[in-house]
C-alpha cells in the first residue's frame, strides 16, 4: 500500500485516514489517480487544499466505513467502492458496525490493489458480468457461506469477529487466516471465470500449469476434506487448500500472488531494506521499485522472501505468530508468474 502526504503540511497519510494527525485538516482518498486529497476543516464544503477543486464524500463516510472522495457532479452519492455493496449488515444492530468496519477496510484495500492492476471492476448491480459483494449473517439463511458465485462474493459477518475467526483457523488447521486473505482468494474465482474461462489461450495454459478444472468440482473436495493434503504438497503447493481442485489452487495462488504484490509495494514505499551481515548475500535486498512497473516477478519474489524472513522475524520476537508463514517454491513461482504476465496488458 502506497504512503500518501497531506495537501496542506505534507505530513504523512494513510489509506485509512480521515484526518491529518498533524495539522488537522480533513482527508480522503481519490481513486481515480491514487491520491489522498485534503480539505480545510473550517470550510463550508470540501475544497482540496492544492487544487481548489470540490468535492464530496461518500455517502458510507456517515456510517464511519469509507473515507473515499468523489466529485461534486459525480452522479453517484456512493464511491466506485460501495458501490459493488449488494448486501450490507443490518444497521439497526449496533454490533454490526464494527465487523462491517472491519470489512470495509479489507475490501477498500482490496479494491485499491484492483485498480491499480487496472482491472476493469463493473458492479453486477447494472452488468451481469459485474462484481458485488454480500456482508451477511447466517441469521436468514443457515446454508449461506463465505464464498464465490457468478460474480457474487459473500463474506459471511463473523469473519470479522476476531475471535471467532481464529478459532475458525484452529478448527480448520490454517497457518493464516483473514478478511483480506478471504476476499483476495474469493475474487480470484471471478477473476478466473473473466481472465481464464472465456481465453482459450490463457485456459490451455492454465490447464498445463494447474491442471484440468473440469474435474468434479464437489467429488474433489470431498475427497480433500476427507484425506487432507498429500505429504509433499509443498513441493508444488502454496497451501493445504491448494490441492484440493485447480480452481481452488488458482484461487490460493492469486490471493499469495496479490499479497505479495501489497508486501512488496508497502516496502517500496517506506524503502525498506534488509542489509545484515548475520545473513547471507542472496537475502540482501533494498526495496527500491514499486511491483506492478516490473515485468519479471522473479525480481518481486527475490525482494519479498528477504522481507517476510525479517518481518517473520520481528514478529517472533515479540511473540506473535508470522506476518507471512509460507514457503514459495520454485513450483509457486512458476504459477504465480503465469498470473503476474496475464496481468501486464492491463498496466
Amino acid at each position: 500500500m502506497k504512503v500518501f502526504q497531506c495537501g496542506h503540511c505534507n505530513y504523512p497519510l494513510f489509506f485509512e485516514n480521515n484526518t491529518c494527525e498533524n495539522c488537522g485538516h480533513l482527508s480522503g482518498y481519490r481513486d481515480l489517480d491514487r491520491q489522498m486529497v485534503t480539505f480545510d476543516p473550517a470550510g463550508s464544503s470540501l475544497i482540496s487544499d492544492r487544487e481548489k477543486i470540490e468535492y464530496k464524500y461518500c455517502k458510507n463516510k456517515a456510517h464511519g466505513v469509507c473515507n473515499w472522495i468523489i466529485a461534486k457532479n459525480y452522479p453517484h452519492d456512493y464511491c466506485r467502492s460501495c458501490q459493488l455493496n449488494r448486501t450490507i449488515p443490518d444497521l439497526s444492530v449496533k454490533e454490526n458496525f464494527p465487523n462491517w468496519h472491519h470489512l470495509e477496510v479489507a475490501k477498500h484495500r482490496l479494491i485499491y490493489q484492483l485498480q491499480k492492476i487496472g482491472l476493469d471492476l463493473p458492479s453486477k448491480m447494472t452488468n451481469e458480468e459485474g462484481l458485488c459483494f454480500d456482508f451477511v449473517t447466517k441469521n436468514n439463511d443457515p446454508n449461506l457461506m463465505t464464498g464465490h458465485a457468478n460474480g457474487v462474493i459473500t463474506i459471511l459477518l463473523k469473519e470479522a469477529d476476531s475471535v471467532l475467526r481464529e478459532q475458525a483457523r484452529k478448527d480448520l488447521q490454517e497457518p493464516y487466516r483473514t478478511l483480506i486473505g478471504h476476499l483476495r482468494h474469493e475474487v480470484g474465482h471471478y477473476f478466473w471465470e473473466r481472465l481464464i474461462s472465456e481465453n482459450q489461450d490463457a485456459l490451455q495454459t492454465f490447464r498445463n500449469i494447474f491442471g484440468n478444472e473440469e474435474a468434479n468440482y464437489a467429488d474433489a473436495l470431498q475427497t480433500y476434506y476427507k484425506q487432507g493434503a498429500p505429504d509433499d504438497w509443498r513441493d508444488s503447493y502454496i497451501s493445504k487448500y491448494a490441492t484440493s481442485h485447480p480452481w481452488e489452487e488458482w484461487a490460493e495462488t492469486w490471493a499469495h500472488y496479490l499479497h505479495i504484490m501489497d508486501m512488496v509495494e508497502t516496502a517500496h514505499f517506506f524503502g525498506l531494506e534488509v542489509n545484515s551481515k548475520a545473513i547471507s548475500e542472496n537475502m540482501k535486498i533494498a526495496s527500491t521499485f514499486d511491483p506492478y512497473t516490473i515485468k519479471d516477478f522473479r525480481s518481486i519474489v527475490q525482494t519479498c522472501i528477504p522481507l517476510s524472513y525479517a518481518v517473520n522475524s520481528i514478529n517472533r520476537s515479540m511473540g506473535i505468530s508470522d506476518v507471512y508463514p509460507f514457503v514459495i517454491t520454485a513450483a509457486v513461482v512458476k504459477k504465480m508468474s503465469f498470473i503476474h504476465e496475464l496481468l501486464l496488458p492491463y498496466r
